[in-house]
């Protein structure tokens, strides 16, 4: 580690550890959701949140906020919203007598930005946030103007409504580091649920993070994600995992399969592109940390590859026919490469 970086592993694992605690006060089990989502703000990516209405994905974007301490606006994307209400836009004003214009921030100035039903938004609004979340920065009338840091979209959406819906372009899907499928509540948590919210007084999250420092904290803690160890062997495995998603390299690798090709061929028309071996890595030296280590494992690499490849498969249209779904098919690529 850096003798220049301002925080230590056991100081990220600690406070993460208090996030997880706090927002288990206020969503009711999704563990594993609310730790990758956890683990891609640390890695300083964004998050791409998909399950159908109810499920409390707006309430967790909101308390994370809240734990974080960091400032949060939100989007209600509908087929009317424009480029100009996420980005901001140029005004006539008028400074003692004289008419100028300024820029007027949207909403997508701020730290945590929550855009809700994503896939309600037309294409030429969605392709807004594609500069934001890549480059973190909105360019605007031939200016430029930086976002605040850290910044970190959630985005959420339904997977089963069509009516009204733009589907997200694959340039878009590229720019979140993880898809998430947030799925049902079982019986014991929704009664859990039901004991929580339907009471006088419902929890809240509290912020966890050291008052006037969430910010510095958080790209302390970015920082020092980068620091962890990566050894070569974990390196090739993940580019093998990466190469198993694309048609051509796998059919070289595997051979036909009783004349209908490998699984990628028959399945995939793209692969996923070099950003999912970044993600796979970020979200893995993250995972590294929290679980009290200075370098990654299989394991780590293992518990985040499906969240950071199912949004970058392009499906064949036997796969579409066949209505199998993107992330058992990137469990069904990236198995042979787990076995051996």
């Amino acid at each position: 580690m850096s003798a220049q970086l301002a925080m230590q592993p056991e100081e990220f694992r600690t406070m993460f550890r208090a996030l997880q605690k706090e927002l288990a006060t206020v969503i009711v089990g999704q563990q594993d959701v609310v730790e990758t989502l956890l683990v891609v703000c640390f890695a300083g990516g964004h998050i791409l949140l998909e399950g159908v209405p109810g499920l409390g994905k707006t309430l967790l974007a909101k308390s994370v906020a809240k734990a974080l301490g960091v400032e949060f606006r939100r989007i209600q994307c509908t087929p009317d919203l424009m480029p100009a209400d996420i980005l901001g836009t140029q005004l006539v004003v008028d400074r003692a007598g004289h008419k100028a214009f300024e820029f007027a921030k949207g909403p997508v100035f701020t730290n945590i930005l929550l855009a809700d039903e994503i896939n309600r938004a037309t294409p030429k609004t969605q392709s807004a946030l594609l500069e934001a979340m890549e480059e973190r920065q909105v360019s605007i009338a031939g200016s430029t103007h930086q976002l605040d840091e850290p910044f970190f979209v959630i985005a959420t959406q339904n997977p089963i409504e069509q009516t009204g819906t733009y589907a997200l372009p694959e340039a878009q899907l590229d720019r979140f580091l993880f898809r998430v499928l947030v799925d049902y509540p079982s019986e014991e948590e929704l009664s859990r649920i039901l004991q929580r919210t339907t009471v006088a007084e419902v929890p809240s999250a509290r912020q966890v993070l050291p008052a006037d420092q969430a910010k510095t904290w958080i790209l302390h803690a970015r920082q020092l994600v980068r620091e962890v160890l990566v050894a070569h062997p974990i390196e090739d495995y993940i580019v093998k995992l990466i190469t198993a998603t694309r048609p051509n390299l796998s059919e070289q690798r595997e051979g036909p399969d009783n004349g209908r090709g490998s699984a990628a061929t028959r399945w995939v028309r793209y692969g996923a592109s070099p950003r999912g071996a970044q993600a796979i890595l970020m979200g893995a030296k993250v995972l590294a940390l929290v679980r009290g280590r200075v370098n990654v494992s299989f394991e780590d690499v293992d518990a985040v590859a499906i969240h950071a490849l199912n949004h970058r498969l392009v499906l064949s249209f036997e796969a579409e026919a066949e209505r199998r779904n993107a992330w058992d098919i990137a469990r069904e690529l990236i198995e042979p490469i787990h076995a051996s």
